[in-house]
């Protein structure tokens, strides 16, 4: 039997779900050289009302011996070996096979019920997932976005394996409100192959490497300010370098003042907010925030609404975000990468989770950034989906993006 891995992604876009089945099967038996032990399954919320359907049809044709997977209102696959495709509100069906020796794989599948109180031990959250911490595993991880309660996972994860690579998103569906979709098999024909909530997820252990790339796709306007009074996800005063101290709504104002008019403009539409992630580091850089929506004003006070937690002590920086922004910001990330890899060639696949709010209505053309990844890690299967919400680490800590580009890169280890 050979050590070495086998990862291989087949895309269809057939109407109709036996013949996008049948597609991806040929496509991936006409590859295969030995027996695949996962499947990774993306399909499109055009076949919301055959979801039910996908695994048994899907298991029949291609024995498994696990597989995850999700639906999303857009689909990445590969259209041959060299060039992927981002389907976007049409039918399309992505499957990945692998084949990964000396790796332990461990499926599972949670519900918000199931997840440890906060204040438990990290052996509880390695109990759950079924892996102790010693086996350092990295995680993929597929969640329904209204019944995860995923912030308290990754929480929890993080917790329990730090510096183990968590990546993945929330499933997504189309404007027209059709479920999510989750599916899961872990060799077992007695267990449900469908669900619509919870989390789907495989702890990968031993020969094999996970890296991240997680591009937030937005750039840096005005200075670094300190929040000096905050109450839950608002901000009610801030401080500026100069010593200025007033409320953030009349220092936003300066700031956007003192922009160019093009930034002046964005602003009024695609304004975030970024907060500094590591509290001692003494110079912070573009990649040191976690972005963040403006949820909302108030005139009155001056206020600012923020879509995360926000206490007294934090910095925080504005942010604009633009197609040149994103583009910018995955290059840098690609280039630096592939700086710091010494072989992007040992790679083996790769997987995409990407903001719904990215793509074609972003870029204005197809396939932007996972083509764009492809020109740097170069002659590797890329498959994914456009997410409700976008699962990566940023400085050491997971968390749940939005309006990002999240990539796993897969790898053999060097033994």
């Amino acid at each position: 039997m050979s050590n070495k891995i086998q990862w291989i992604n087949a895309l269809s876009t057939q109407s109709s779900l036996e013949k996008a089945i049948d597609e991806v099967v040929a496509k991936i038996q006409a590859k295969l050289t030995t027996t695949p032990d996962i499947g990774i399954v993306f399909i499109s919320s055009v076949f919301a009302s055959d979801y039910h359907r996908l695994m048994p049809l899907l298991l029949e044709k291609l024995p498994l011996p696990c597989v995850i997977g999700c639906g999303g209102g857009g689909i990445v696959g590969m259209k041959n070996d060299y060039q992927p495709r981002e389907i976007e509100g049409n039918s399309a069906l992505s499957l990945t096979v692998a084949s990964l020796p000396d790796v332990e794989i461990n499926p599972f599948y949670v519900t918000a019920k199931d997840l440890p109180d906060l204040d438990s031990g990290p052996d509880q959250w390695c109990k759950m997932i079924g892996v102790g911490m010693e086996k350092q595993p990295n995680f993929i991880l597929l969640s329904d976005p209204f019944s995860s309660k995923i912030n308290e996972l990754l929480e929890g994860l993080d917790f329990a394996y730090p510096g183990s690579i968590k990546v993945g998103g929330l499933a997504s569906a189309s404007t027209m409100g059709v479920g999510s979709g989750l599916f899961y098999f872990n060799g077992s024909k007695s267990d449900s192959l469908f669900f619509s909530e919870g989390t789907v997820g495989v702890a990968l252990s031993g020969n094999l490497k996970v890296e991240s790339i997680v591009a937030q796709g937005c750039r840096p306007i005005g200075n670094t300010y300190q929040v000096t009074q905050g109450e839950k996800n608002i901000i009610l005063e801030m401080t500026d370098n100069a010593g200025k101290t007033d409320n953030p709504l009349t220092l936003l104002r300066e700031l956007i003042s003192n922009l160019s008019q093009q930034d002046q403009d964005l602003a009024q539409y695609s304004l975030f907010m970024g907060i500094a992630i590591d509290e001692f580091k003494l110079e912070l850089k573009p990649g040191d925030f976690l972005i963040r929506n403006l949820v909302g004003v108030d005139p009155k006070y001056g206020a600012i609404a923020v879509g995360d937690r926000i206490r007294a002590g934090q910095r925080i920086r504005f942010h604009l975000r633009d197609a040149k922004a994103s583009a910018d910001d995955l290059e840098t990330l690609l280039t630096n990468y592939c700086y710091q890899k010494s072989n992007t060639n040992s790679s083996v696949g790769a997987l995409l989770f990407s903001c719904m709010g990215r793509g074609e209505g972003l870029y204005g053309k197809p396939n932007f950034d996972s083509q764009l990844f492809l020109d740097y890690v170069t002659d590797i299967p890329l498959a994914g989906f456009f997410c409700n919400g976008e699962i990566g680490p940023v400085s050491g800590n997971t968390f749940l993006h939005g309006y990002t580009s999240v990539f796993g890169i897969f790898s053999q280890r060097q033994i």
